[in-house]
């Protein structure tokens, strides 16, 4: 249970998600890092789901990415067959949001690889609080790291496996 916001604003885009994790009604930890950069800081993803299963994936789509250098979209439909078919892979839980400076993914265990017509990406428990306030603010003068802030922190007042600990990847364009 958790809340990861994926925002492509002009040529930036951003990853966010909350810090908690909760097992049932119990918060456990609080600040966790659910986002991380992955090829050479080319790549930023982030998970939704079991722990243990994102790692794994994390792992296999940091493979991929490997295998396929500067083909984001190509590694994660690779990932997602591997996902779907693998008889350890398909087992595990969890939703992925994943960019890098042209396209917005997201990627699921039902071999799902999905780019969205707006930039935008919510996951989790409270992803869609966070993507529904992302589309009402897209049009506001900020930043896509201002943007992702305000939509998570709206995500976190509504959703009880959210929080306001948010964790921020982004990938900025340097020309």
């Amino acid at each position: 249970m958790t809340t990861v916001l994926c925002v492509r604003k002009g040529k930036d885009v951003v990853l966010a998600a909350d810090g908690q994790v909760s097992m049932g009604n119990t918060v456990v930890k609080s600040k966790a890092r659910k986002v991380r950069t992955l090829a050479n800081g080319k790549v930023i993803a982030g998970f939704a789901g079991a722990t243990a299963d994102a790692f794994a994936l994390f792992e296999k789509l940091e493979a991929k990415l490997e295998q396929y250098p500067n083909q984001l979209t190509r590694a994660c439909v690779e990932l997602a067959k591997d996902w779907r078919t693998d008889r350890y892979l398909r087992r595990l839980e969890a939703l992925m949001a994943v960019a890098d400076k042209e396209v917005s993914l997201m990627l699921s265990g039902t071999g799902d690889v999905l780019e969205p017509e707006d930039g935008l990406i919510g996951i989790g428990s409270g992803g869609n609080y966070a993507l529904a306030a992302a589309r009402a603010l897209v049009d506001q003068k900020m930043s896509a790291e201002e943007l992702a802030t305000k939509a998570m922190n709206i995500a976190a007042d509504i959703c009880v496996f959210s929080n306001d600990n948010i964790i921020i990847e982004k990938l900025e364009n340097k020309s």
